[in-house]
């Protein structure tokens, strides 16, 4: 496995296993963050009324699944001292993660810039359905590595 620093531009990763994503850890995810949609937590209501028939995952919850899943794919590398999120650049929702699918990560290295504080990192990011390959999301993912002296 490479480290982030041995990476080139252009060079694809992704991820070796699927995350499952439960009915619980949706509803974690709307209590930490305060959204209680219905079309998130009310399984029976989705039954009926939703057009996928069952609950989804919050668009957020799925992305927020990025760096767990960037660390599976990269080596540390002791000139880091630490990573720093740095934002995202035109963040898309594709698809819904319904309850139950699974995702799983592809990362394309796209830029590595100089920054007075280390080296900025543009990967772009792809968050694959395992139900039906395709992607539920896509983004420009920033990454500050901060080096050390």
């Amino acid at each position: 496995m490479k480290t982030l620093l041995d990476l080139a531009v252009g060079e694809t990763l992704e991820q070796p296993e699927w995350q499952a994503i439960s009915q619980s850890m949706i509803n974690q995810f709307a209590e930490a963050t305060g959204d209680h949609q219905w079309i998130h937590l009310d399984v029976a209501r989705c039954e009926r009324e939703s057009p996928f028939k069952t609950t989804i995952a919050h668009g957020f919850l799925t992305a927020s699944f990025m760096p767990k899943a960037f660390a599976q794919v990269i080596a540390p590398n002791e000139r880091i001292a630490s990573m720093i999120n740095y934002g995202i650049d035109k963040l898309r929702f594709l698809e819904p993660v319904k309850c139950n699918d699974a995702v799983r990560y592809q990362f394309k290295l796209v830029d590595v810039s100089d920054k007075p504080q280390g080296k900025l990192f543009k990967v772009e990011a792809k968050c694959l359905l395992k139900s039906t390959g395709n992607p539920a999301l896509i983004g420009g993912f920033l990454m500050l590595a901060v080096l050390k002296p």
